[in-house]
């Protein structure tokens, strides 16, 4: 129980999203976990995360205990929603500040897991210490709300794509089949693409259109801080 006039503290977590293969090969999305190695809740796994420092920003507090626990430094992050029932933490009032953070597949896969950090898919993440399923869940729901109408596939794509790449990142993200035809009139109408004038190497058949991402000028990215503070 947390006690009355007890001093409210500040802390960060992350979800850091990122596109690897699951066991049977399929792309979904995952997140890394780390184990606890203290009470509360020790030895369960949680978001990365870490008390704010008082000489630093909350985006920077966000980013160096990413580095420290995972060892992951997106170039990608942002806030994406604030947590803080009284009960939340056992025996003391934690205001948590959540950030969003979008890494490329070839960096995470080169990621070092361990004992004590861990790369989960998802909607598997179950369990959690804390209330971290349920900031997992709210998480994916805005990524996979965000990824029809905004720029967050383009952030999990090399620099140079092909439609059909951009395409299976929307179905591993939506986890259901779109239609490629409507897809690519969808995409190429929506002004968030442009083509380079080359072309892909390395298949049988004629090689796809290569393209790039144009984020309008001004955008915060692909996630936007949501909802009312909780």
């Amino acid at each position: 129980m947390v006690k009355s006039g007890q001093a409210i503290l500040v802390a960060v977590s992350t979800v850091i999203f990122a596109l690897l293969p699951d066991r049977n090969g399929d792309r979904r999305v995952h997140l890394p976990l780390v184990r606890r190695t203290r009470d509360p809740f020790a030895g369960q796994w949680a978001l990365p995360g870490g008390w704010v420092r008082g000489d630093e920003s909350l985006s920077d507090a966000g980013r160096r205990t990413l580095a420290e626990t995972t060892g992951l430094r997106p170039s990608y992050l942002e806030q994406l929603y604030t947590f803080g029932r009284p009960d939340r933490s056992p025996g003391q009032r934690v205001v948590s500040v959540v950030y969003s953070a979008l890494v490329r597949s070839h960096l995470a896969a080169a990621a070092a897991e361990g004992e004590n950090v861990r790369w989960t898919a998802a909607d598997d993440c179950t369990g959690l210490a804390f209330d971290h399923d349920e900031i997992v869940r709210y998480a994916l729901w805005r990524l996979r709300t965000k990824v029809q109408h905004a720029h967050v596939a383009l952030h999990l794509l090399p620099e140079r794509f092909s439609l059909a790449e951009l395409r299976e990142v929307h179905e591993a993200i939506l986890q259901r089949p779109l239609d490629p035809a409507n897809f690519r009139r969808q995409v190429e109408h929506s002004g968030t693409i442009v083509p380079t004038g080359e072309r892909q190497t390395g298949g049988r058949h004629r090689p796809p259109k290569l393209y790039r991402a144009v984020v309008p000028e001004g955008s915060a990215g692909p996630l936007q801080t949501a909802g009312p503070l909780a």
